[in-house]
């Protein structure tokens, strides 16, 4: 029994090795980045992400405080959830147009990379790379925060306070769903969703339900009523909403081809087969386990 545990143990690590970082800007200049900080950062804590991020006090520096992550996501995620601190950050650069939105996070247990990218499109951001980080593992959500405040600065616009509340939404519906049926089915759905949104004649609310539950069965998703309410009341605001739509399919269109340049680049090759190898000498180990057990019956 050990033995299967080793076993497993090994492949859940093997699962967390292989995550894969997803993939978001818009009319900023080129090069150009925003470094965002959660407000109860220590000043060692500060300097040690600043540097991580190749960041100085003298750049451009926005604070995101736990009260922003509350105002956001309290309509969505229990207060227990949210926390009483502030504490992942963000850097976010602006890319040429049409070339996507790359996410890069370290030290993020509940939002993916997926999740960021699916959300940040939904608030209107295109075109950035970003990278996402905290001194430890937390979930993430005050960065979130801070990476719409930026591209707000960024770009010298507002966007609409329903829009980011819509946005932050997603990523807890998301992410909650996630953990119930896998964060990369969960975002595949999500994904999938707004690039047919876009395309099918929505009317009405039952359209919606019928798309999602199309959706969701072609992926062999099995939703809840509960999981398929709160996304027909979630993308029956959204699409009320004044968002571009061809602008979002193109985003996840980037999106989906960033991820593809990342798993054909040869670093990440060599990961893969160092991976394969070790699964090799793995199921040699457990075939050993298994005939020695034979051998000793």
């Amino acid at each position: 029994m050990n033995r299967w545990k080793t076993f497993i143990a090994c492949m859940t690590a093997l699962c967390m090795v292989l995550h894969m970082p997803s993939i978001i800007f818009a009319d900023a200049i080129e090069g150009e980045s925003i470094v965002t900080l959660g407000e109860d950062l220590s000043s060692e804590q500060r300097s040690q992400l600043l540097e991580e991020m190749s960041a100085t006090e003298q750049d451009h520096i926005i604070t995101v405080s736990n009260s922003e992550e509350h105002e956001y996501l309290g309509d969505f995620m229990s207060r227990a959830d949210i926390g009483t601190n502030a504490l992942s950050s963000s850097k976010i650069t602006a890319l040429s147009e049409g070339e996507g939105i790359h996410v890069q996070t370290n030290n993020i247990t509940k939002v993916t990379e997926g999740m960021y990218a699916n959300t940040l499109v939904t608030a209107g951001v295109e075109d950035a790379d970003v990278y996402v980080t905290a001194p430890f593992p937390v979930s993430g959500t005050a960065a979130l925060t801070g990476l719409i405040k930026a591209y707000e600065v960024q770009n010298d616009i507002i966007i609409p306070e329903e829009q980011k509340k819509i946005a932050n939404e997603e990523m807890v519906k998301t992410s909650e769903l996630g953990e119930r049926i896998g964060t990369e089915e969960a975002t595949e759905l999500v994904t999938r969703i707004k690039e047919e949104i876009g395309d099918e004649p929505i009317e009405s609310e039952e359209d919606i339900r019928d798309l999602i539950q199309r959706i969701a069965r072609e992926l062999g998703i099995e939703l809840t009523e509960e999981e398929l309410n709160g996304l027909v009341s979630l993308f029956n605001r959204m699409k009320d909403l004044n968002i571009d739509w061809d602008q979002v399919q193109n985003q996840i269109t980037q999106i989906r081809d960033n991820l593809g340049d990342y798993l054909n680049r040869e670093e990440t090759q060599s990961l893969i087969q160092r991976v394969l190898d070790f699964l090799n000498e793995l199921i040699e180990s457990i075939k050993g386990w298994f005939e020695g057990e034979s051998e000793n019956a």
